[in-house]
């Protein structure tokens, strides 16, 4: 249950596979630079689990068919919010009614939770972004004034305030 192999069972493609092992890699690289407690086995397997859900759909819904299969594979509760939470830099429970999500917000809580999101946020396919990089394309994806945008550049600074 806690490696590649678990992302192909599933039906993920080798990109998504890719992306996953690239995303868990830096999340950990990040957890093991950070000053805060937390769980680097957890965030490593959430790294490397937070889009299984794009095996069934790519669209913003795949966190909760990622959610569906994550308890079926009887993940834990932690990694199962981090699954659910990576979505963005979080999305709030308005923007979520926007989305046609359930009514409830998905904001990433604990530190393994924002890892996951911010390592998530500077992957583009395999490639890691700086940070300016990233944000200059959720401007563009999102639009200046998206709230997003600003649930971003907050999940930026707290996870540099962690770093050593």
């Amino acid at each position: 249950m806690n490696d590649a192999r678990t992302l192909i069972q599933a039906g993920c493609t080798a990109d998504i596979v890719a992306h996953c092992i690239v995303v868990s890699q830096l999340a950990l690289s990040l957890a093991e630079r950070a000053t805060v407690a937390l769980d680097r086995e957890l965030v490593q397997q959430g790294g490397l689990f937070h889009d299984i859900g794009r095996s069934r759909t790519n669209g913003i819904e795949h966190a909760l068919a990622g959610v569906e299969i994550a308890k079926k594979l009887g993940f834990s509760e932690q990694l199962i919010h981090i699954i659910e939470r990576h979505i963005g830099a979080g999305i709030t429970e308005a923007e979520a009614v926007k989305l046609g999500l359930p009514q409830k917000d998905y904001i990433p809580l604990t530190p393994e939770e924002k890892i996951v999101s911010y390592a998530d946020n500077l992957i583009n396919g395999v490639r890691k972004m700086p940070f300016p990089e990233a944000l200059d394309r959720f401007i563009i994806i999102l639009g200046p004034d998206h709230e997003g945008v600003e649930l971003f550049l907050k999940q930026h600074h707290e996870i540099q305030s962690w770093m050593k």
